[in-house]
């Protein structure tokens, strides 16, 4: 047999060989796979350092090898700020989900995005607490149901989902926010882009960036996996429009 094969798709440096404790149909192994691809093709793993608090990402740390820090609940932007004031060399990201990001740490990324903080947010957004028991979360769509809202989301009592991207976006301050999908090999393309350009920006030390990502949660959503794709191009991606939302670029322009 001819020994001459060419690799052309393997696991990422910046990965660990290490088996997944996400749900079938979680979308989370994708997204961790852009970002260490995107840390790799930048040439920036060996000084990469992850923020991951509570939440679907608490074991993050299990699947790269890259630096990560543990943060309270809500607080990855603000442990990421303090780190990356105290060593601006180094590329340092946060990971969170829409509970922890939108809820207990509106505050802390509101904040960051306005003072411009030099680091990364990768948002993950699946409309519910995903690790803690399946509740209601800041993005949680009209009439879902949920562990807190078995009757569905009433906007008349709580509200309706909040669109981070489009918030952040309204800050003078400038920053690169984008929100893509994963649910799609095509939509995944355009994530993988979105997530290595924010990265890119951070290396040139332009501006704060973040990458809200729409993702599945079949197991707290309570269908298949297959019919939670059909649920984010049906329901989440009418409610939050797909798009680059805040660019440096066009801000300077």
């Amino acid at each position: 047999m001819s020994s001459n094969l060419i690799t052309t798709f393997k696991r990422p440096e910046s990965m660990s060989d290490n088996t997944t404790h996400y749900c079938p149909g979680c979308t989370h192994g994708i997204i961790h796979r852009m970002v260490a691809e995107s840390l790799d093709e930048l040439g920036v793993s060996g000084r990469s350092v992850g923020v991951a608090p509570v939440g679907c990402s608490v074991l993050i740390y299990n699947y790269f090898n890259v630096d990560f820090i543990e943060a309270p609940h809500g607080r990855a932007p603000a442990l990421a700020t303090g780190f990356k004031r105290v060593r601006p060399d180094m590329i340092v990201f946060t990971y969170q989900g829409d509970g922890d990001l939108a809820s207990i740490g509106m505050g802390e990324i509101v904040h960051a995005a306005n003072r411009g903080e030099k680091f990364t947010t990768i948002f993950v957004n699946n409309a519910i607490y995903g690790m803690t028991g399946g509740q209601m979360a800041p993005t949680t769509m009209p009439n879902q149901k949920t562990t807190t809202s078995p009757g569905g989301r009433d906007t008349d009592k709580v509200g309706f989902p909040i669109r981070m991207s489009e918030m952040l976006s309204t800050l003078k301050t400038p920053s690169y926010i984008a929100r893509v999908a994963v649910h799609t090999p095509l939509h995944a393309i355009a994530a993988k882009k979105a997530i290595k350009r924010a990265f890119q920006l951070q290396v040139e030390n332009r501006c704060f960036s973040m990458v809200e990502v729409l993702s599945t949660c079949p197991t707290n959503w309570g269908i298949t996996p297959e019919a939670s794709t059909k649920w984010v191009e049906s329901d989440m991606v009418p409610y939050y429009p797909l798009g680059l939302y805040s660019d440096p670029d066009r801000e300077e322009t």
